[in-house]
């Protein structure tokens, strides 16, 4: 009977020991995790610090800002316009390179 007792508390002290030991495991993942995290976020913002950055230089050098105008009504429906014509030609050098049935 001493013998069951003895084993059942060397059992629980071990269970105790690996509930400890994964506790530890996974707070030191957490953690680790937390500060890649932190470190990939500081670096995403330096990175778009910069571009904005360059942008700007970029823009002074030109004497404004970019080109940043909106495309006129007129610009956009030329655009649309030799898009289609693209299209177009693909379609019908398709066409041609296509066997008859």
């Amino acid at each position: 009977m001493a013998e069951a007792r003895n084993d059942s508390r060397q059992g629980g002290s071990g269970l105790l020991a690996s509930a400890i030991g994964g506790a530890l495991i996974g707070a030191a993942g957490l953690g680790w995790w937390l500060l890649s995290e932190a470190e990939r976020r500081r670096q995403a913002l330096r990175q778009h610090r910069s571009l904005s950055l360059s942008r700007l230089q970029e823009g002074s050098r030109d004497g404004e800002l970019g080109d940043h105008r909106p495309l006129l009504d007129s610009e956009l429906q030329h655009k649309v316009k030799e898009l289609n014509r693209a299209i177009e030609d693909v379609r019908r050098q398709l066409e041609c390179l296509s066997p008859e049935d």
